[in-house]
């Protein structure tokens, strides 16, 4: 389960954005692997969900949103799990928390 602590309060302005997304009223499967999913099955469907966010209005949000909460599973934004965990990575190496 996700950690919820990093979600911000439940205000209209958080998730309005998400209202003009490209993949509103789609099959949301196509954004996270189901258990077992292998290769080439993976790959394509992470491409078709990528294409999808490419053509999205509000997909720089939608990524914005995905790094901010640390969202560990889908593609949002256009950006995967894998691309994600990358990301906070380099950006916890780039700033690291002082132990306590």
């Amino acid at each position: 389960m996700a950690d919820v602590s990093r979600l911000p309060a439940a205000l209209v302005a958080h998730w309005d954005w998400q209202r003009h997304a490209a993949c509103r009223d789609l099959d949301l499967a196509m954004f996270f692997h189901p258990d077992g999913e292998r290769d080439p099955s993976r790959s394509q469907r992470v491409t078709r969900a990528k294409a999808i966010c490419a053509e999205c209005p509000v997909a720089a949000a939608c990524l914005k949103w995905a790094r901010q909460v640390e969202e560990p599973y889908g593609i949002w934004g256009g950006e995967g799990e894998d691309e994600r965990r990358a990301f906070l990575r380099r950006r916890r190496s780039a700033h690291p928390v002082p132990a306590a």
